[in-house]
C-alpha cells in the first residue's frame, strides 16, 4: 500500500514538472463497529484486480480542488459549474467554485451530528434556478429528515428551510443518507436500517430502503407498495447512480461478509437481514458485485465513461467497474489504493471529463493529514 504522504508529494512534483515543461500557467466522532464489517477484522489478502496496465477510461492523477473541509458528504453541482457541499459534522454547506474557491453558504438548522449521523446527502433541484431549492438529508434529535432549502446563487446563501420528510429511524450507525434526483426528476433516498435489521424487511417502514418521492416529500406515483418505498431489504444504502438507459445502481454496506453493488428494480427485496450477499433464493435479488468489507465499505457512486465508480471508505480506494450496457457489471478495478485515505463521495464533474472525489479522514476513523478533508479532481483519460 502506498504511503499517503509520499504519494501526495509525488503528485505535487509531477504537476510542477508538467507546468515547467509546458510553460503553463471536524469534529468527527469515533464510533464502532465500522460502517461495514467487524472492527479490527484483517484484510483477506485477496489480490486486488485491475491495478496493472492503463486502459481507456482509467483515471488520471488526482489534484486538489478544495481543502480544509469538515467531512464533506453530499456534493451536487449548480448550473454554473460550481458545487454545494454538505459537511457532516459542522452542519455547514460550502459553496465550491470551479476554481476551488470555498465560500460558506450557511448552516442547516436542527442537525445533530454524532456517530455516522449529521448533515449527509445533498441534491440540487434539477429545475434550478426556476425551482431554487437544495435538498439535504440529515440526522436530527429524534430521527433522520429531509429538508428543502431555498438557495440564492447571487448571495451564495441558504434561505428558508422546509422539512418535507421526517420520521426516518436514526441510530449511531446505519443512517443511510444518500439522496439524488433520478432521470424521472424524482428524488431517490437511500436509508439505513438504523441497526434494526428487521425493519429492512417491513415495507411499511422507511428504514433499510430506497425511497422514491416528489420534491414535496410525497410518495411518487407508481411506487410498488403505494407508499414511499421503492426497494427494500437493504442494510445501509450509501450510493445511487443511473446509467444512460435509466438503470439504477446502488452501493450498500454489508456486515461481516459482503459489501454490495445492486441493480435496483422497483419492489425487489435485496435480502437484508435474511441474507448477506448472493445465494438467498428466488425471493431475494442477488447483488451484481460483492467485496469483503476490508476492500470497500462502498460509499458514493457515479457513472462516467462506461463505468460505475465507487468510493471506498475502509478500503481507501476508488473502484472502477465496467458497465456491459445490458445492466451487468464487469470485474472491479482498484485505483489510488491508500493514496488519499478514506474516500466518501464521487460525482461526475460538469462536462463529464472528470470526477470530483471527497476524502473522509476527519470522520473519526481516518488518519487525517494537513489539508484534510479535501475534494480531489480526477481527470478521465
Amino acid at each position: 500500500m502506498a504511503h499517503r504522504g509520499h504519494s501526495r508529494t509525488a503528485a505535487v512534483l509531477g504537476v510542477l514538472l508538467l507546468a515547467c515543461a509546458c510553460g503553463a500557467d471536524g469534529t468527527g466522532t469515533s464510533v464502532a463497529p465500522e460502517e461495514s464489517g467487524t472492527p479490527g477484522r484483517e484484510n483477506t489478502g485477496q489480490e486486488t484486480p485491475g491495478t496493472g496496465s492503463v486502459e481507456p477510461g482509467d483515471p488520471g492523477a488526482p489534484v486538489d480542488v478544495a481543502t480544509g473541509l469538515d467531512v464533506p458528504w453530499g456534493v451536487d453541482f449548480l448550473p454554473d459549474g460550481s458545487a454545494l457541499v454538505a459537511q457532516r459534522d459542522s452542519a455547514e454547506v460550502a459553496h465550491v467554485a470551479a476554481d476551488g474557491t470555498v465560500t460558506g453558504a450557511g448552516g442547516v438548522e436542527g442537525v445533530v451530528p454524532g456517530g455516522e449521523g449529521g448533515l449527509l446527502g445533498l441534491a440540487v433541484d434539477p429545475a434550478f434556478p426556476d425551482e431554487p431549492y437544495v435538498y439535504v438529508y440529515y440526522t436530527a434529535e429524534s430521527d433522520n429528515r429531509i429538508s428543502r432549502i431555498e438557495y440564492d446563487p447571487d448571495a451564495v446563501e441558504l434561505g428558508e428551510a422546509e422539512v418535507i420528510l421526517d420520521g426516518l429511524p436514526k441510530a449511531g450507525n446505519h443512517n443511510g443518507g444518500r439522496i439524488a434526483f433520478g432521470p424521472d426528476d424524482l428524488l431517490y433516498v437511500g436509508t439505513g436500517d438504523a441497526a434494526q435489521g428487521t425493519l429492512a424487511q417491513d415495507t411499511d417502514s422507511p428504514a433499510g430502503k430506497i425511497l422514491r418521492i416528489t420534491g414535496e416529500g410525497e410518495p411518487a406515483e407508481g411506487n410498488p407498495f403505494d407508499n414511499r418505498v421503492y426497494s427494500y431489504g437493504h442494510r445501509n444504502v450509501q450510493g445511487l447512480a443511473w446509467d444512460g438507459d435509466g438503470r439504477l445502481y446502488a452501493t450498500e454496506f454489508g456486515a461481516d461478509a459482503f459489501d454490495e453493488v445492486n441493480l435496483i428494480e422497483p419492489g425487489a427485496n435485496y435480502g437484508w437481514p435474511e441474507v448477506e450477499g448472493p445465494g438467498g433464493g428466488d425471493e431475494f435479488t442477488d447483488p451484481l458485485v460483492t467485496w469483503s468489507p476490508s476492500e470497500a465499505s462502498p460509499s458514493g457512486a457515479a457513472i462516467a465513461g462506461d463505468a460505475l465508480w465507487v468510493a471506498a471508505l475502509r478500503g481507501e480506494r476508488l473502484w472502477r467497474i465496467p458497465l456491459d450496457g445490458e445492466g451487468g457489471l464487469g470485474e472491479p478495478e482498484a485505483h489510488f489504493e491508500g493514496d488519499h485515505g478514506r474516500l466518501r463521495t464521487v460525482v461526475v464533474a460538469p462536462g463529464g471529463d472528470a470526477l470530483w472525489l471527497t476524502t473522509s479522514n476527519l470522520d473519526g476513523r481516518g488518519s487525517p493529514e494537513d489539508g484534510d478533508d479535501r475534494i480531489l479532481r480526477v481527470p478521465l483519460e
